[in-house]
């Protein structure tokens, strides 16, 4: 047995440790049971480690050939270079698990390690997470935050469902299957064939034609990549970073943070890509992913309480404005607003005060759209009616519901423009 594994290691073909009636235990977990002076031939940077069964299947053979093709295996070598920030927190949880080494290529199926990947489909991230399925892996999607390209929560989260998914089919080849179809639609093929066996089931096209590809896609891949010197692909596997996750008591940019650590903005952009403005969530419970070389500088930025570390707008009021219309036009809400300018109220704005409005995008100068859009009227030869004043109603909101602006409503009215409207008072008013 011993000369049949030798024989193996050296020929580089894979091995694969038969557990019951599955393929499922990796060859590192019976690597104790082998002599050490076996060993010593492995080169240890590129260890052929296969848990999944299906390399000898003719399709898989088709795409180890093409792959193997090299515009196909440039592609390959950019896919992983372009996974360097990642690839090191990936294949580090997957040990953890004790699962399959071949699921740290599942990302160059699903994404080609994209981190932005966007199918027609709506599914998004690394591991191509739709926004009806993330609800059990801590992933959430705001106006601030699309948690499906956070490679650390969609890593976890993709790792658990693998994991949930063997557990019920005690299979890798259905479990691979049942995360590009879904965990429902194998099971109903299983059912109304009486069959678990993949391979039988994809050569007699139960499965869809990208079910039956993306198995023997991911084992061509994970066959070649494991064994870049056996190919002479032109790589070298990058080297692995160390991520810490830091938490973040108050918003941050960035780049701020960034420039105050000392480190390349690029550097935390690509760390928390999940970030749509590269803004933190204005809640505390957002935690920032840095290489643990950087989390020294970037916890000690944080700390500094007595600098700004996120940029602002200045702006003055005008006549007309609102800050619905503010915020809208700054793509903020209005509470954001509201938050970051204590005392003000969104129904008694002051002309000539100032707000401070966060820069999440980089917009023009908002220009008064009141009077724009307000038709000015001339208060002696206009027809006049009457308002009755509801709770919350100010000169700025009558103005536009009747086609005005807040300084003609005030000349009628003799009051001044910052003079509160009180409930139940009847004003002059332009007829309709």
């Amino acid at each position: 047995m011993n000369k049949i594994v030798l024989v193996c290691i050296l020929i580089g073909f894979p091995l694969y440790a038969q557990s019951g009636d599955q393929f499922t235990r990796p060859l590192r977990q019976i690597k104790e049971a082998l002599p050490e002076r076996f060993l010593e031939y492995r080169a240890p940077a590129e260890p052929v480690l296969f848990a999944i069964p299906g390399i000898e299947q003719a399709l898989t053979q088709d795409y180890i050939a093409q792959y193997l093709n090299p515009r196909w295996s440039e592609w390959l070598v950019t896919i992983i270079q372009r996974g360097e920030p990642y690839l090191g927190f990936i294949r580090q949880e997957i040990e953890k698990r004790n699962l399959p080494p071949e699921l740290l290529y599942l990302p160059v199926i699903e994404s080609e390690y994209r981190i932005s990947a966007k199918s027609k489909s709506g599914a998004v991230g690394l591991w191509q997470f739709m926004q009806n399925s993330i609800a059990p892996f801590d992933m959430k999607v705001s106006e601030w935050i699309d948690e499906r390209m956070d490679f650390w929560k969609s890593t976890i989260g993709a790792l658990d469902k693998l994991q949930d998914n063997y557990e019920y089919f005690s299979d890798w080849a259905l479990t691979l299957a049942s995360y590009n179809a879904g965990m429902g639609g194998i099971q109903r093929v299983l059912s109304q064939t009486k069959s678990a066996d993949y391979w039988l089931l994809s050569e007699t096209r139960q499965f869809s034609t990208e079910t039956v590809h993306f198995v023997p896609k991911l084992l061509a891949v994970s066959y070649i990549l494991s064994q870049p010197r056996r190919f002479n692909l032109d790589f070298l596997w990058p080297t692995s970073i160390d991520w810490v996750r830091l938490p973040v008591e108050r918003q941050v940019d960035l780049s701020l943070v960034a420039a105050a650590a000392g480190i390349p903005t690029g550097t935390l952009k690509d760390a928390n890509y999940e970030l749509k403005y590269n803004v933190s969530p204005p809640d505390s419970t957002y935690y920032i992913k840095v290489d643990a070389a950087d989390a020294h500088a970037v916890r000690a930025a944080l700390e500094q309480k007595d600098i700004s570390l996120i940029k602002y707008y200045f702006y003055t009021i005008k006549s007309g404005d609102t800050l619905l219309a503010l915020a809208l036009h700054y793509g903020v809400s209005v509470d954001t607003i509201l938050a970051s300018n204590p005392g003000t109220k969104e129904r008694a704005l002051k002309i000539g005060s100032h707000l401070l409005i966060p820069a999440y995008k980089d917009i023009e100068p908002y220009q008064d759209q009141g009077q724009s859009k307000g038709k000015m009227v001339n208060v002696e030869t206009t027809d006049l009616g009457t308002h009755l004043v509801r709770k919350g109603e100010t000169l700025w909101s009558l103005s536009r519901a009747y086609n005005t602006s807040p300084e003609t409503l005030a000349a009628m009215n003799e009051m001044r423009l910052n003079d509160v409207l009180r409930e139940g008072r009847v004003i002059k008013t332009p007829v309709k």
